[in-house]
């Protein structure tokens, strides 16, 4: 007989056994201090954000660089490496000028050609930086704190775009946007330590001990980022064990796990010295990205036919099966974004409809060609959705078939284009912070624009349309408006399926505190130890 891992629990349950503890962190209990906390992260590959936007590799640059601009806890764009900033009465001309006492880690001053270089690289990538190019007639320096941005027309959003990208040193951001950065030499609150970097296994940051902060209260990403602590370890060689972590959590030698397994919360709940915390209070909505590029997505019929086959309690189940952490979801903004909408979702329903996925493939002339589904092992909710995928495609007589490896390898390949014998791909289960959905311009996932989109390269040139005046509106009634004409053609073209809203508890003992609460990203500062 099998022995599953929620069987594994409860006999550890019932036994009342503490699991193991791996003896790599118990030989470092004397490294660990009231001054240094140990956080068990996503592991990453990529230092580098304007290449790489997973979110572990974000988490990385939200620790080590700075942003012109930030999101508070209400996603409202506020300053924060600008001390001053102001717009001409055409609304064509921004003037931006830096805070006092900005200074990279290497002990050069931050200036306003740095910012100028960094902008116009991370803008030949990031959704928000290419509306930038194509509507910016200028962007250049004043002098070495004053740089100055003129638009050929208003963008509306601007600063909103302003908060996407991270500053670099000019000498880092002249490298093209396909290149890596790998000096890791920022502005931010922290440093990133190179000696003792152990890819795989983990990352240390210290505190920037001349990093001079905003006086405002830290509010999301926006405000003070006061660093309390000198030095945070991101253990990254645990995430894929979240048994082993729980293990170290238990035990002292690690403060923080970003995620953990449902079949894990009776054991955390019941443990006084742990504490549940929910970091992103929308979460993440779980979808699975169709290869509008190959057979059979190529055909706007099969993927009609994924959206009638999903029945989102069924997937919520192995993804989310606490109700307090999972819910359906229709619209592509989201449940509880300002724009959220119930336009052109007549798809959805209860169980979902087999019978009307399997004609629809029918009538996009699918004859058996295999569809291959990248599953990330070492994610268990995207796992077993891909699990859950492949046999409800099955059951319909569809060819499906799983390519398993870690999360890096899904990220490696889900950039080939090409047919599946070539080592492409048909379909990739992944999560989008919900509460980002709403930044049409800057979210990554929702441009229909062919190679120029995200993963998958749908293309749609009237949904374009609409999305690029998302820009030239300031009302919230106007882009309402403009989100219900945008899903009409959104769930008529279907680039991807939703699997449900998921809302991922993190844990930490209950001697950590202050932590910033905020989408996607677990921000090092302000927390501390009691």
């Amino acid at each position: 007989m099998r022995v599953t891992r929620r069987e594994l629990v409860k006999l550890g349950l019932a036994a009342g056994t503490a699991l193991s503890v791996p003896s790599v962190l118990r030989a470092q209990t004397s490294q660990n201090s009231d001054r240094t906390v140990r956080m068990v992260l996503g592991a990453f590959q990529v230092f580098d954000p304007v290449v790489s936007a997973t979110d572990d590799t974000v988490n990385h640059a939200t620790a080590i660089y700075d942003t012109l601009f930030a999101r508070d806890s209400k996603l409202v764009p506020q300053p924060q490496m600008v001390g001053e900033w102001n717009v001409s009465d055409d609304r064509k001309t921004y003037t931006f000028q830096l805070r006092d006492g900005l200074t990279w880690h290497d002990g050069t001053s931050v200036t306003a050609a740095d910012c100028v270089a960094s902008i116009r690289r991370w803008s030949e990538v990031a959704p928000g930086g290419k509306l930038l190019k194509v509507r910016a007639r200028e962007i250049s320096k004043k002098d070495d704190k004053t740089f100055t941005i003129v638009l050929n027309a208003p963008i509306g959003t601007l600063l909103e775009i302003l908060a996407g990208p991270f500053m670099m040193r000019e000498k880092d951001a002249s490298l093209p946007a396909t290149e890596q950065v790998t000096a890791n030499i920022g502005s931010g609150p922290f440093r990133f330590n190179h000696a003792l970097a152990k890819p795989g296994s983990s990352f240390t940051y210290d505190r920037n001990e001349k990093y001079v902060s905003r006086k405002e209260p830290s509010d999301g990403l926006a405000g003070g980022k006061v660093v309390k602590v000198d030095r945070v370890v991101a253990e990254m060689g645990l995430a894929g064990n979240q048994q082993t972590a729980l293990a170290a959590l238990q035990a002292g030698e690690v403060d923080f796990l970003s995620t953990t397994s449902s079949d894990l919360l009776p054991l955390i709940e019941s443990d006084p010295n742990l504490e549940l915390q929910i970091m992103d209070r929308l979460g993440q909505d779980m979808f699975a990205r169709m290869n509008c590029l190959q057979k059979p997505f190529d055909n706007v019929k099969a993927r009609q036919a994924m959206l009638h086959l999903i029945d989102q309690e069924a997937f919520l189940k192995v993804t989310a099966p606490d109700p307090r952490f999972g819910r359906t979801v229709t619209s592509m903004f989201g449940n509880e974004t300002p724009v959220s909408n119930d336009e052109n979702t007549g798809w959805f329903k209860k169980g979902g409809d087999p019978e009307k996925a399997k004609q629809l493939f029918k009538e996009a002339g699918y004859a058996g060609e295999k569809i291959v589904i990248l599953q990330s092992s070492d994610w268990a909710e995207a796992s077993n959705a891909a699990l859950l995928l492949a046999a409800e495609l099955r059951k319909i007589g569809v060819n499906a078939e799983l390519a398993p490896s870690d999360w890096a390898g899904v990220v490696a390949r889900r950039g080939n284009k090409g047919p599946v014998e070539d080592g492409g791909w048909s379909i990739f289960i992944t999560s989008t912070t919900e509460s980002t959905l709403s930044t049409v311009i800057t979210e990554v996932t929702l441009p229909m624009n062919g190679d120029q989109a995200w993963f998958g390269w749908p293309k749609h040139d009237e949904y374009e349309a609409l999305r690029t005046q998302w820009s030239d509106v300031e009302t919230l009634e106007e882009r309402k408006a403009l989100a219900r004409k945008m899903q009409q053609i959104w769930w008529d073209y279907v680039p991807e399926i939703l699997l449900g809203q998921i809302v991922s508890p993190s844990v930490r003992r209950k001697t950590l505190i202050g932590l910033v609460e905020a989408p996607s990203v677990f921000p090092m500062w302000n927390m501390h130890k009691a």
